[in-house]
């Protein structure tokens, strides 16, 4: 008998493959897309198109999530397998909108679903040459549930339609240069593009990890907005100062190059290590403490208190276009709740005369306005002041701004509180 072989299946991208089990693990809850996809392409170390590909493919999925989803559900049953949804959603997103012409992707999604088991390749081939996209609607103009594209509307009133279309772009990369970071990028052939609180806007032309500026700690990776909270507080030059639930310590970098003394507070122990790590890489220093800032904190006041505190994340979209799939309003409950209980114990470390920061990375009224109302009135010792030295684009929300989430930016809640002299 003589035994012939099966016929190699059509080869496939890499790239899409990668894309397509990151997806899997996101739609799943497993975890977030920005940690997943970057173990997957650090496993994987692909060429550094295809490693965009990628990108483009799972971020581009989850932004269009909603508008893509509605394309394919009359398309598919109830209980089709997750492995086949993530891969016709990728499909589809490529389809769609990217400028792969539309033979080549069913092509290559075909391939992929035989090639790599995941999914049955007629199935893919007929969904794929059928799909369209949907009829225009709230769903496909915001890519937004219908409760948070409300929140949206309310807070960015007539300028809402841009920004829904700004949150479906890619993030661009910003970067806090110095003179030297800046001049080893250029030379290496990336492009930068000056930006507001003296960030620039970067194209790469290698990944960040392989350029000078990175390596020789002259660039760190922050958006304008994030950096606009350290901003707020003013001129800090050899100021002691308190950055609180201060996470991987992106924040207290920022406040040490600027000349402070800072103490970083935070609930989880291995945030410190990632912090202490880019300190090190930024030859810059802070001291570090593990505390539950839902507790009171046992140190001695500060003039400068910053309280960047946990939130929902919603005014991050574009960067984290998961949330959108997974918050609900009684999140952004919960977590309103956790940040009144937090801010009284950041207040009580603020020396009279001193500054309070109150921010978070949400454009909800719950987590930012109405927090900072209802802690003013209980505590008539703090008065909410105008914030300086804020350039990106913001507008007036109760006692504090909102920076509006376009051009790259993300959409912030920052007050500025004083401790009268005599509180």
């Amino acid at each position: 008998m003589t035994f012939t072989p099966r016929p190699r299946p059509d080869a496939y991208n890499p790239a899409r493959e990668l894309a397509v089990r990151v997806l899997l693990r996101v739609l799943a809850g497993e975890t977030f897309a920005a940690p997943a996809l970057d173990a997957a392409l650090q496993s994987a170390r692909l060429p550094g198109r295809d490693s965009g590909l990628a990108t483009h493919i799972v971020y581009g999925t989850l932004r269009h999530f909603l508008g893509l989803n509605t394309a394919l559900t009359p398309m598919l049953t109830e209980g089709t397998h997750p492995k086949i949804r993530a891969l016709l959603l990728a499909g589809t997103f490529e389809k769609l909108h990217l400028d792969t012409p539309p033979h080549a992707v069913v092509s290559e999604y075909v391939n992929l679903a035989r090639g790599a088991r995941l999914a049955p390749p007629g199935l893919v081939n007929a969904v794929l040459r059928r799909i369209e996209a949907p009829a225009p609607s709230e769903v496909t103009r915001t890519e937004m549930p219908g409760w948070l594209s409300d929140i949206y509307r309310a807070a960015y009133g007539e300028a809402a339609g841009a920004v829904f279309a700004d949150l479906l772009t890619p993030q661009p990369l910003w970067l806090s240069l110095s003179g030297a970071g800046l001049r080893a990028l250029e030379a290496e052939g990336s492009r930068t593009q000056p930006g507001p609180q003296g960030m620039d806007r970067v194209e790469l032309s290698r990944p960040l990890r392989e350029t000078e500026a990175f390596g020789r700690g002259w660039a760190q990776p922050i958006n304008p907005a994030s950096l606009a909270c350290v901003d707020a507080l003013g001129a800090v030059d050899g100021e002691r100062v308190l950055d609180l639930a201060g996470g991987v310590g992106i924040k207290a970098a920022m406040l040490a190059a600027r000349g402070a003394r800072v103490t970083s507070v935070d609930l989880l122990p291995r945030r410190h290590e990632l912090a202490r790590a880019n300190l090190d890489r930024l030859g810059l220093q802070a001291d570090f403490l593990s505390h539950d800032l839902t507790q009171p904190l046992d140190l001695p006041r500060a003039a400068h208190v910053l309280l960047d505190a946990p939130c929902t994340g919603s005014g991050t979209l574009r960067s984290h276009p998961e949330i959108k799939l997974r918050l609900t309003p009684e999140v952004v409950g919960q977590m309103a709740e956790l940040q009144a209980r937090m801010l009284p114990n950041a207040a009580a470390l603020v020396e009279p005369g001193g500054t309070l920061v109150y921010s978070v990375c949400s454009v909800t009224p719950q987590e930012g306005p109405e927090v900072v109302a209802g802690f003013l009135a209980a505590h008539p010792e703090f008065v909410a002041e105008d914030i300086p030295e804020i350039e990106v684009p913001h507008i007036p929300a109760g006692d504090g701004l909102l920076t509006v989430p376009e051009g790259g930016i993300d959409g912030f809640f920052i007050a500025r509180l004083r401790r009268r002299s005599d509180g």
